[in-house]
């Protein structure tokens, strides 16, 4: 597996801007141990021009990192009602991830409507061997295993899969181990971390269409109080099904300083290396 690094750990709470230095964190990256940054609309997205999406890339390039996804939208990290405009003009995604050097995009479905869309952009995507990709997360289409598989299904495109979340899974009550990896395999393209438990009085919250209101505590990737995510069974899972590509660290974390950016991409370096 390829080891990613999410700008989200960096990110603002408003999830539009990074709280340090795009170049700081690619150095991080790269000093750290990672391949890659999975870039979001918080650095560069739709929103930028060709000029600062040409200085994007080459920060990533001067680094020797590459851009595992691009989530190219500020919709579809927040998972609002808007989210799925992105599949009705997919071009301009499609020119975000063309020039960061990424064949990889994001994408959101909230409704059986969307499933239309999904279809033609994946196609457009493919003229340029892209492809789409939707994570596991509450409130949309991509909550429920079965369900997933069954909108993967109707979709039916090649180039068209899933990010495996084995948090958002825990959240809407899937199981996340091998026999879910082994279900998912022809659509598994991409793999998210974070952890959490799910708790009775939060201190956060999300919900969900499958279970309503979940309360739930973000934990470090290496707690180790039984909690949360199980990640050798997590891994062992992975394993089974001989996954190699990205393994992204997702975990939203509001760093505020590229020394506790850096403190963190060690930490978390040092704790995948420990589950390889």
């Amino acid at each position: 597996m390829k080891l990613s690094l999410s700008v989200r750990i960096a990110e603002a709470a408003c999830k539009t801007k990074l709280n340090i230095s795009f170049t700081e964190l690619a150095d991080i990256a790269v000093e750290s141990g990672y391949s890659a940054l999975c870039m979001r609309a918080s650095v560069v997205g739709i929103q930028s021009s060709q000029s600062e999406l040409d200085q994007i890339r080459s920060i990533v390039d001067r680094a020797g990192l590459v851009v595992s996804m691009v989530t190219a939208d500020f919709n579809i990290p927040q998972n609002n009602d808007h989210a799925p405009e992105a599949l009705k003009d997919i071009e301009p995604s499609l020119n975000v991830a063309e020039t960061l050097g990424c064949k990889m995009i994001r994408v959101c479905l909230k409704s059986e409507a969307d499933i239309f869309h999904a279809q033609r952009a994946a196609d457009l995507a493919a003229e340029r061997g892209m492809q789409l990709v939707h994570q596991f997360h509450p409130a949309c289409l991509f909550e429920e295993v079965e369900k997933s598989v069954a909108i993967l299904n109707q979709i039916d495109r090649p180039n068209f899969g899933l990010i495996y979340e084995p948090a958002s899974l825990l959240m809407c009550g899937q199981e996340y181990g091998e026999r879910t990896l082994k279900k998912i395999l022809p659509w598994l393209m991409n793999v998210y971390v974070q952890n959490l438990v799910i708790t009775t009085d939060g201190p956060d919250h999300l919900e969900t269409w499958c279970l309503g209101d979940r309360p739930f505590q973000l934990l470090p990737y290496w707690d180790e109080s039984g909690r949360g995510i199980d990640f050798k069974h997590m891994m062992s899972g992975l394993k089974a099904v001989d996954f190699n590509r990205f393994f992204t660290v997702h975990q939203a974390e509001g760093i505020v300083t590229a020394a506790d950016a850096r403190a963190y991409a060690v930490r978390c370096k040092a704790w995948f290396d420990s589950l390889s």
